[in-house]
């Protein structure tokens, strides 16, 4: 993605744009929508930073997936202490300072992530993100209405990086022969956060789209955590012939699957952004709960169905936009 042209400042360009320094911190800690958007950046970062190591606090979930894109050197878990745990508190601080980083981004920019920053001895590293006193402020008051990817690609023109690629899953392996899937194949993605109901399109929707898909010669592939079990069993009573592979499938494993589908269809849930960065079709079901403008997910062959309460979205509606992206036989 090309940063835009003419970016809000409110202060002119720093003139060190960090190239040349040896120690280099990324903070990017989930959820997995988020971290899989955050792909790009961390190009990006490689890209600028070409002699640096680049160390990513990242979290259990997503140190493995994010090891495997080559994109950082050193992977370390954030354990996310509470503000009273003061032992785990001060062992963050510890691993933070025993490393001498001349630069961290911080692409979470959350709270959390932004007071690391105090966590720093001084002279503080340089900062890329919105930390109070840092030295690269994402200083545009209309960040948080900007999709992801804008938001962050103009965040580190902030702090020199001028080109940010899209997010990219082109080094994604794993071998899915244990499956044993036939092609042609559909993912279906019915889970969500177990806090928000009202973001899942019902699970006997999604039994009624995969006897839809059954019938035109497609396997249905559900995939989801545990958490989903109740809508796989409500698909696999209404389409015995769909595959239940929830609780079963890494993140690499979900790319590489998505890699080889004929289409994917699913909640705005962390898996869809994969399956949209893989290059599947893809048709992400949106309710009012949430703005795709926003958070969205992006793809050569991603689109979105957006619709006020996703309880009034019929199988056959989601089966015709399937058909018209070419996902049919």
């Amino acid at each position: 993605m090309a940063a835009p042209a003419m970016p809000f400042r409110t202060k002119a360009a720093p003139l060190d744009d960090g190239a040349d320094l040896a120690e280099v911190l990324v903070i990017k800690l989930g959820a997995l929508g988020d971290v899989v958007q955050a792909l790009g950046p961390l190009a990006a970062i490689r890209d600028h930073h070409a002699k640096a190591r680049i160390t990513l606090l990242t979290t259990e979930p997503y140190a493995e997936f994010l090891a495997a894109s080559g994109l950082v050197d050193d992977v370390w878990l954030d354990g996310k202490p509470k503000a009273w745990n003061l032992l785990r508190l001060m062992h963050l601080r510890a691993g933070l300072r025993s490393r001498p980083f001349g630069r961290v981004y911080d692409l979470q920019t959350s709270d959390r992530s932004s007071s690391y920053f105090r966590l720093f001895a001084s002279p503080k590293p340089q900062w890329s993100g919105i930390a109070k006193g840092c030295s690269h402020p994402h200083d545009n008051p209309k960040r948080d209405l900007m999709h992801t990817l804008e938001r962050q690609g103009q965040q580190l023109l902030y702090a020199g990086i001028v080109y940010t690629p899209k997010p990219s899953l082109d080094w994604a392996e794993a071998d899915l022969s244990r499956f044993d899937l036939p092609a042609p194949y559909v993912l279906l993605v019915p889970g969500g956060a177990p806090h928000r109901p009202e973001k899942r399109w019902p699970g006997e929707r999604y039994g009624a789209l995969a006897g839809f898909l059954a019938a035109r010669g497609l396997t249905p592939v559900v995939l989801g955590t545990a958490a989903e079990a109740q809508a796989a069993a409500e698909i696999a009573e209404a389409c015995p012939t769909a595959r239940d592979l929830t609780g079963q499938t890494s993140l690499l494993e979900i790319a590489v699957l998505a890699r080889g589908a004929a289409g994917a269809v699913g909640n705005d849930t962390g898996p869809m952004h994969i399956a949209a960065v893989a290059g599947c079709p893809c048709l992400t079901l949106y309710s009012r709960a949430s703005d795709p403008k926003l958070c969205g997910q992006r793809g050569p062959r991603a689109r979105v169905l957006r619709v006020d309460d996703l309880a009034d979205l019929q199988a056959t509606t989601v089966m015709g936009m399937l058909e018209e992206m070419g996902v049919n036989s």
